[in-house]
């Protein structure tokens, strides 16, 4: 039957809420997650031209600066840092600057990263538990318009997955520019159908800044896993903890002026420290009536940041610096069956599932702070919220050319804020409840074997912290604030095309929009709501992937976006949405020849607006990064990645709001503050070396 045989060849249609639970848990002798060529998805099996599987070949052979660089491998995403490496990264996709992670939903083996009403921002993502070298596959969408898609899953989503057993044990040293050094051991071992995988991971760096950023980190990964292709399971326990020191962004006129130089703070004291503890478990059977995946976690975590963006403009005596915290635990179920069905006599696939998450958020702070050292608090919550879903999706076959989908989902988010702070804690306390029912479709046409067409729609969501949705007063001010709603709507449709004349060239190309209906935001940074209007983004991509002969890969990215308010701007304001991502280009080559394995990667991003009128704009950032490995024997490989090969003097991350330094208000140049871009640079020119023994 066409269904059967489809239900076996499209995990996304059935895994991707579970992170596809059976692949994580079967023995690496079959792991079929694990995309060896270079197929992005398959003519006839995919469902939009937006979504793929990475090949692993590309995501491990790329130089990766921090962990998180990692989702990189998802066409259009740019990942840059603004403050110290033990913070989550800055993410950039599809007309959004996404922030930490919000609107961009990632998981690992199965569980969330992104974390709702966090102490620093919603739906942040810390990918620096992840440890590159166990990843087997990187699996992405973009778009609402499946029905396990959930929260933050507007833009796009990526899912990471963990191997369950190596080929062989090894240990690997790595040390670079900056004192950087790394240790990585792991090591697996397969009786029958159990196997037991553990790896352990050291990481200190300094990094190029005048205040050396001391990072410390330790990471942990334990996983057993059994049974086989048709039923099987496993365990995993994570534990990582990090610690560091974190040069914020800094005005760029005091860098102008030769006040500072491009990798000076202006507050030594910043930095932060993290854990987080899990335990997450999966099972699946796999059978020919259906399949059926069921999986649950537990995540315990701890977060503080101190941080300074505007110095001394607030507080002239004691300066601008505040801490964030958030101590939580988050629990989850999930489960998905799929099984082939027929409608009208044709051949179908339906797909259905559910999910809960329950966040109990002990402690989600804002306090002003010296030095590290309190002075007041803004804001001290105790939050609970809980997250119930259900989707269902029926693909039918119409004909051999024609297949499509209809989907729907509903989310319901209740929620309960307990203000602690005595002023304004209990008038800003609250409980309630939001819910939303989103419809999606799809359309896919085969004109030829090797051409299909794709027209997909939907609506989602992404979930706002909810203290903004219990707030009445500002915290700072006194003033009465505006709540935000706990959930708010986004409508995206997209028009796709593949060519795929063989397994070893794929080109696709989309042409895409998502309307949301509010950007009214909390901002964890001030402990209040920052007013935002409806918005529209619009663009189109393009993604070619190319295997030339055995020893070639080449791999080409390109995304164009337009991202404004909707409606007439405010009086002195336009319709530019600030820090919007327009233009990313990212283009790749891979080389293997016998022992040896080299990559080049080229990744621009072009200029942004800073401000609602666009009057300020962003520069072009280019990085070029190198990496070779060469397998001296069977036992020895050596490694090098060479990071900014070109030298180039850009940003990570640029800013445009008002501040004041010391020396200003010194000077009694401060008044109001004073307006001017914000830059964090991108890390000069740096190498890393590294030596992997296997046993």
């Amino acid at each position: 039957m066409k269904a059967s045989i489809r239900l076996a060849r499209q995990p996304w249609m059935f895994g991707a809420l579970l992170g596809s639970a059976a692949a994580c848990a079967q023995p690496v002798h079959l792991p079929p997650i694990e995309v060896s060529g270079p197929r992005d998805a398959a003519i006839g099996t995919a469902d939009s031209a937006s979504e793929g599987a990475v090949e692993k070949a590309s995501f491990q052979a790329r130089p990766k600066l921090r962990p998180g660089d990692i989702v990189e491998a998802v066409p259009g995403v740019v990942a840059t840092q603004h403050s110290g490496d033990g913070k989550a990264n800055q993410y950039f996709l599809r007309g959004f600057n996404l922030d930490h992670g919000t609107d961009f939903a990632i998981t690992v083996d199965g569980m969330p990263v992104n974390m709702p009403s966090h102490g620093h921002g919603q739906g942040f993502a810390d990918l620096n538990f992840l440890i590159p070298d166990l990843v087997s596959g990187v699996r992405y969408r973009k778009g609402p318009y499946f029905a396990d898609g959930g929260d933050f899953a507007l833009a796009g989503t990526a899912s990471l997955d963990y191997v369950s057993a190596l080929d062989a044990p090894f240990s690997e040293v790595t040390l670079g520019a900056n004192n950087f050094r790394r240790l990585l051991a792991a090591g697996s071992r397969t009786v029958q159908d159990q196997t037991w995988l553990g790896a352990i991971e050291l990481e200190g760096n300094n990094g190029p800044w005048d205040t050396p950023e001391r990072l410390r980190k330790a990471n942990a990964v334990l996983r057993y896993s059994q049974g086989s292709p048709v039923r099987g399971l496993s365990i995993t326990a994570m534990a990582y903890q990090s610690r560091w020191n974190s040069t914020d962004q800094i005005p760029e006129r005091l860098v102008d002026s030769g006040e500072l130089s491009r990798f000076g703070s202006l507050n030594t004291t910043d930095g932060g420290k993290t854990r987080r503890l899990s335990l997450s478990g999966k099972w699946f059977d796999n059978s020919p009536e259906g399949q059926t995946q069921l999986s649950g976690y537990v995540i315990d975590y701890r977060f503080d940041l101190f941080s300074d963006f505007t110095y001394f403009l607030n507080n002239p005596e004691q300066g601008d610096q505040f801490e964030q915290t958030d101590r939580r635990r988050v629990f989850g179920l999930q489960g998905t069956h799929s099984r082939p069905n027929s409608i009208g006599g044709l051949d179908g696939v339906l797909s259905f599932g559910g999910s809960w998450r329950g966040d109990r958020i002990g402690e989600v702070g804002l306090y002003n702070t010296a030095a590290r050292e309190r002075i007041s608090t803004v804001r001290n919550d105790k939050v609970q919220q809980d997250l119930f879903s259900m989707h269902a999706q029926q693909l039918v076959n119409f004909s051999e050319r024609w297949r499509g989908y209809v989907g729907l989902r509903g989310d319901l988010l209740r929620y309960d804020v307990q203000g602690r702070e005595p002023l304004y804690g209990p008038i800003n306390s609250g409980r309630g409840h939001d819910s939303l029912v989103s419809p999606k479709a799809g359309l896919a046409f085969t004109v030829t074997p090797t051409h299909e067409l794709y027209l997909n729609v939907g609506t989602g969501f992404h979930s706002n912290d909810v203290r903004g949705a219990t707030i009445n007063v500002d915290p700072t001010s006194g003033l009465p604030a505006d709540r935000v709603p706990a959930l708010v709507k986004g409508r995206g449709a997209e028009i796709g095309w593949r060519f795929q004349p063989s397994e070893d060239f794929s080109l696709t190309t989309a042409l895409w929009q998502l309307r949301l209906d509010s950007e009214l935001v909390y901002v964890g940074d001030a402990g209040t709501t920052e007013p935002g209007r409806a918005s529209s983004r619009r663009g189109i991509e393009a993604t070619l992937r190319w295997k030339l002969g055995s020893r070639w890969r080449f791999e080409a990215d390109a995304a164009i976006s337009r991202a404004r308010f909707r409606g007439l701007a405010p009086e002195g304001e336009g319709n530019y949405i600030d820090n919007a991502v327009e233009r990313v280009f990212a283009a790749g080559v891979i080389y293997t020849e016998g022992p040896l394995t080299a990559s080049l990667r080229l990744r621009y991003m072009g200029p942004r607006a800073l401000d609602t009128l666009n009057t300020v704009r962003s520069r072009a950032t280019t990085l070029l990064n190198f990496g070779a490995r060469y397998a001296v024997n069977k036992q020895l490989t050596l490694g090098l990645d060479v990071f900014n090969l070109a030298g180039r003097k850009g940003n990570d991350i640029e800013y445009f709001y008002a501040s004041c330094s010391a020396g200003e208000v010194a000077r009694g140049a401060c008044g109001d503050g004073i307006d001017g871009r914000h830059i964090h640079p991108m890390e000069p020119r740096s190498a890393r070396v590294s030596a992997r023994w296997t046993f």
